[in-house]
């Protein structure tokens, strides 16, 4: 008996995603883990309705300016861009990020527009002071979380942070650990016992603090639950002061620990060894750079371009 014929059954079409038809606050936290450059450079050109979901304010509560520090390379103007993206916020800012292009006037800008700020993070900045830090902190009261990378500041500074910054839970102090030449210095860590009673969690990698400074972290911040001592070399765990850290804090860690999930580059830079070109303590993989142009933030004129006008009106 012959088998009965089939009629084919016409393929579906293939069903595609609109992404224009997601909710605006989905596409916002879809468009904001970009991070804010590529959101100023890039994202707000594609289409009407993502321009004006970057508009928004509620967009720019958190500012994250990471780069790879390529800046000499750069054709767009990184301050110009975060000072645009702070007035976007419209005094709402309460978390920024700025990587490598900070300034002391650039900080200055953030504070006066910023009065809710709560976290404040600075990675190799080197063209912010201890002066400028001082100044800017005494607008942020609210400021529950000061993390500085390879950004030298002196301990008055630290003293002013702790002054006009009553809320600050978190604080890291953060450079370059070395063995040689030895150097003792505890008035970082004495300006933070101090001037910081209320902190709860505490970093300070590759600091110069003794067991002196250590012993009177531990007197001045009761309220410690983690600290982070990798790369200070001159801290020794041993004794009363080992058995004391491990029983007053939560989370230790500890100088020769793993420094893997540190985030940066973490290698030692002995004298002897010291790659001169980069002092920051950055290696050469943190200097890459992507092939993304950049033109509405252009630091090639001194006036706006016509991407500018388009996104200052």
């Amino acid at each position: 008996m012959a088998s009965a014929s089939r009629t084919p059954t016409p393929a579906q079409p293939e069903q595609t995603r609109n992404w224009l038809e997601l909710p605006p606050e989905v596409m916002a936290t879809i468009l904001h883990r970009v991070g804010a450059i590529d959101i100023l450079a890039n994202v707000q050109m594609v289409c009407t309705t993502w321009r004006r979901i970057c508009k928004d304010s509620a967009m720019w509560r958190v500012i994250d300016m990471h780069n790879l520090g390529d800046l000499w390379d750069m054709e767009h103007d990184l301050e110009k861009m975060c000072k645009h993206a702070v007035d976007r916020s419209e005094g709402q800012l309460i978390d920024i990020n700025i990587e490598y292009f900070g300034t002391d006037e650039l900080l200055q800008y953030i504070a006066n527009r910023s009065s809710q700020l709560s976290r404040l993070r600075l990675v190799c900045c080197h063209n912010v002071s201890s002066e400028g830090l001082s100044e800017a902190v005494k607008r942020l009261p609210l400021l529950e979380e000061l993390h500085l990378y390879y950004t030298s500041i002196a301990k008055e500074s630290i003293e002013a942070v702790g002054r006009c910054c009553p809320l600050l839970k978190s604080f890291k102090l953060n450079n370059q650990g070395s063995r040689r030449p030895h150097i003792d210095c505890d008035e970082e860590a004495l300006a933070i016992a101090r001037n910081m009673p209320a902190l709860c969690h505490l970093q300070l990698f590759g600091n110069k603090m003794t067991n002196d400074g250590l012993q009177a972290i531990l007197d001045g911040c009761p309220h410690l639950e983690s600290l982070d001592l990798r790369q200070c070399f001159n801290v020794t765990l041993t004794g009363n002061l080992g058995r004391r850290c491990s029983e007053q804090i939560r989370d230790m860690r500890h100088p020769n620990d793993s420094t893997e999930d540190y985030g940066f580059d973490a290698e030692i830079h002995d004298c002897e060894s010291c790659d001169e070109e980069y002092p920051s303590g950055f290696s050469d993989i943190d200097f890459l750079s992507d092939d993304d142009e950049y033109y509405e933030f252009s630091g090639a004129s001194n006036g706006f371009s016509d991407y500018e006008e388009l996104f200052f009106d």
